[in-house]
């Protein structure tokens, strides 16, 4: 991936953890990596299709010096995510923190934090079968928005499904969709759950009536097994009501288990209809 590098950036700050280094502050060296299109810029000699890095270092100086934390390794985090969300064109950022003036009673060089963060490519199922669905739908859309680690970058049409489980309930309305974020996949379960809680989610009854869920479906092309949380979604490929909206916004994406794109899976799991494959839309999806 292309890139633009600077290197020794010197910002005069106040951060650490010592009385000493807030009172007086020193020294520190940015170096840093901009992963961004250079092809297009370089073809075209047009300042406004790349970024410019003077601002770049104009930017990681200010927020360096306006903001004050007690590690160097909060400093690498805070200011590389300031950094992918001031500028729209950057897609990752390799950032290294340099503290030669660490309060180290030994002879050393230096102390450095390197990170490297990117936008994550996230697709998320969303559904709701209680009060007005379309309403939670779209509230829980504009919670993304709204989220400034967060850019909605596909949404799906709704459309209309019967519930699965033994809970007797109304039909759900379902939709997907695409994002990119700044969180991990861990954190992004955390800002779900913390939108679900806003609509009145509970969970009480499994498989039960619900004013919004939202499932991580898809996460970059990572495969994660934790207690609380797997990706791809486990039963994503048996589920129409999953599968059909998330065609209309990413046919092409790639499962990263079963190695198809989506709509793939979509065709296969159409032509199963009629046989056992625990899909709550396979009795028949109503269209919005």
């Amino acid at each position: 991936m292309d890139y633009i590098q600077i290197e020794q950036l010197e910002v005069f700050a106040y951060h650490g953890c010592n009385e000493e280094e807030k009172i007086n502050g020193q020294k520190f060296y940015v170096d840093a990596k901009l992963y961004v299109d250079v092809q297009t810029p370089g073809l075209s000699d047009n300042l406004d299709e790349t970024i410019n890095y003077a601002k770049a270092c104009k930017f990681i100086n200010k927020f360096m010096t306006e903001n004050r934390f007690d590690l160097i390794e909060a400093v690498a985090e805070q200011t590389s995510r300031a950094l992918l969300q001031e500028f729209p064109k950057l897609k990752a950022v390799e950032f290294t923190i340099n503290k030669p003036n660490a309060p180290i009673k030994l002879p050393f060089g230096n102390v450095a934090v390197s990170v490297f963060r990117k936008w994550n490519k996230a697709y998320l199922s969303i559904g709701s079968n209680m009060g007005n669905k379309e309403a939670y739908l779209n509230s829980c859309i504009e919670a993304f928005y709204d989220d400034s680690n967060c850019r909605v970058t596909e949404v799906s049409n709704f459309i209309e499904t019967k519930p699965y489980g033994p809970v007797e309930q109304d039909n759900f309305l379902n939709g997907c969709i695409g994002v990119e974020t700044l969180y991990s996949a861990e954190e992004l379960l955390e800002r779900i759950h913390e939108i679900e809680a806003e609509e009145g989610r509970t969970r009480e009854i499994h498989w039960g009536p619900r004013t919004l869920d939202i499932d991580i479906v898809l996460f970059n092309d990572e495969i994660i097994a934790k207690t609380d949380l797997l990706v791809p979604h486990v039963e994503m490929h048996k589920r129409l009501f999953v599968l059909e909206p998330l065609n209309q916004i990413a046919p092409y994406a790639i499962h990263p288990i079963q190695k198809k794109t989506v709509s793939q899976l979509l065709e296969e799991l159409k032509s199963t209809e009629g046989k056992e494959n625990n899909c709550s839309g396979c009795s028949g999806c109503v269209k919005m």
